[in-house]
């Protein structure tokens, strides 16, 4: 029996890897592909949901911010209007005793109370020291934070935030990843700062970011997703994987629809993938890849936006005065994000628990918070009062006060939210993605191949592009396999407006409209 659809290309997912595959698919306008989807709509790990009120929250905190040219051009064509985006500079601090901390916290000891200055510039002295003399490489994470900031840093905030994080510690996960995504203190500097009480400014490849005008991130990856041929996408169960024969290179959708393909680029999570396919050996082997799950809670409050609060845009949290390890003032990213001002709501309960004097839908202004907490079996978390908790680390940190009203709440867990950097990682993924490549599947994205330092955005839509022209015209995959290598140039070598050449004829990319 042959299966009712056949392609030279079947994609899986559309998020963002899987619609950089679909795009570049569509560009070159060479091979058969389809591109299906579990959810009714595009968006995956980087969509956007919205409460019965009205606010908008993002899965996770999410920036736009590039290092690759074609990512640009496949937004743009999106979202070309001036008014689709707003630009902000990133204004980022770190919550420490009762102080805010400009990011990155490791550049502005300057900041702290005195005898943290004094631990931490002990630290900064002894990790130089020691760097000069070191001869091979920081066995884990941890080895590598005290290399780089020593004992007192690491004791004040980079162990107790990255537990927070990863829900792992430090010492459970390797070094290579880091890349660009932690600011190396220079000690020189560092020790001016203190001495003239100086802070130091923003570091980092998100300084400033774009933000869609309207709604949210996951509307970024719609309207990107409404560039593809609608006869080319299936969502619902229409889209959703139930079985994956490798052998007979056909998929099974959860209609009861197969679909036969040459190549698979895959993008749901690879552990997923390899229990889809029933391949023991695989199964076996992405139990050695670990992660943590990721709760993000939302909170809507009524009133004009705190003087306290101003133009911040995401804060960290160190300290255990709170469940999260991070906030966004989400309403800061557009003022789409929540209701306009004449909406009326009633007020739901007080951020000190309290119920509140009256019931009755009143006018606005509105504003939001969003944090994210994680989660693994080194970490569990109260779920059933993970909303109250949350809430109380609001009103401990200060952001909110307790008699602020507060009129929606937002709680979602997703499964899989960060892939770990564990020390067992790559020994997994230098085995899995070639053996599962050599069945002619392309596991790719945040948890398709698993390299969280190419988990952004940017890097996720390319992984799908490049495994597309690994398929088609055998490139290297370079975001994949070298990920220092993307994250420290500017990559424009690939466009949305070039020509292809494929099986002998030249396809001219289709005109903007």
């Amino acid at each position: 029996m042959g299966a009712d659809i056949n392609v030279d290309v079947l994609v899986i997912g559309m998020g963002p890897t899987g619609l950089g595959a679909a795009k570049r698919l569509n560009q070159i306008n060479g091979p058969s592909w389809l591109i299906i989807d579990s959810a009714e709509k595009a968006g995956g790990l980087a969509g956007t949901d919205v409460t019965d009120e009205g606010f908008l929250y993002d899965v996770g905190g999410h920036v736009i911010f590039s290092h690759y040219k074609y990512f640009d051009d496949c937004l743009d064509e999106a979202l070309p209007k001036d008014d689709d985006w707003f630009t902000h500079e990133r204004v980022s601090y770190v919550r420490y005793k009762g102080l805010w901390v400009p990011y990155p916290f490791q550049n502005n000891i300057s900041m702290l109370p005195k005898e943290d200055q004094v631990k931490c510039m002990d630290g900064l002295v002894d990790a130089s020291l020691t760097a000069r003399v070191a001869n091979t490489k920081p066995k884990d994470f941890d080895e590598w934070m005290m290399r780089m900031m020593g004992e007192g840093i690491c004791d004040i905030f980079m162990r107790p935030y990255n537990f927070k994080v990863w829900a792992v510690p430090t010492t459970k996960m390797q070094a290579a990843w880091l890349g660009e995504r932690v600011a190396a203190p220079d000690v020189k500097s560092v020790m001016k700062n203190v001495i003239l009480n100086k802070t130091a400014g923003n570091w980092g490849p998100n300084a400033t970011f774009r933000f869609p005008a309207r709604d949210g991130t996951g509307g970024i990856w719609t309207a990107v997703a409404d560039t593809i041929p609608q006869e080319k996408k299936r969502f619902n169960k229409q889209g959703e994987v139930t079985k994956v024969d490798a052998e007979g290179k056909t998929v099974t959708l959860a209609d009861g629809t197969t679909i036969g393909y040459g190549k698979l680029v895959n993008t749901m999570a690879v552990d997923h993938l390899v229990e889809k396919m029933g391949n023991q050996e695989l199964v076996k082997l992405s139990k050695g890849l670990f992660y943590s799950s990721t709760h993000v809670i939302g909170v809507g409050i009524r009133g004009e936006r705190p003087e306290r609060i101003g133009d911040k845009c995401w804060l960290y949290f160190p300290e255990d005065n709170c469940n999260f390890y991070r906030a966004t003032i989400f309403s800061n990213y557009s003022p789409y994000n929540q209701p306009q001002k004449d909406a009326k709501l009633p007020t739901l309960q007080k951020a000190d628990g309290s119920k509140p004097k009256s019931t009755e839908a009143q006018e606005g202004p509105y504003w939001s918070i969003m944090l994210e907490v994680s989660q693994s079996s080194m970490k569990p978390v109260d779920e059933e009062n993970i909303l109250r908790d949350s809430i109380q680390g609001l009103v401990n940190t200060e952001l909110l006060k307790p008699d602020d009203e507060i009129v929606s709440t937002y709680h979602r867990k997703f499964d899989h939210g960060y892939p770990t950097p564990s020390l067992e990682r790559e020994g997994v993924l230098k085995e899995l993605l070639p053996k599962l490549q050599d069945m002619g599947i392309y596991s790719r994205g945040r948890f398709g191949s698993w390299r969280y330092e190419v988990g952004n955005q940017d890097h996720s839509f390319m992984l799908g592009v490049e495994a597309v022209d690994a398929i088609v015209q055998g490139g290297v995959e370079l975001t994949l396999n070298y990920p220092d290598f993307v994250n420290t140039r500017k990559n424009t070598e690939r466009r949305l407006t070039q020509d292809f050449t494929y099986g002998g004829k030249t396809m001219p990319v289709r005109p903007k409209a």
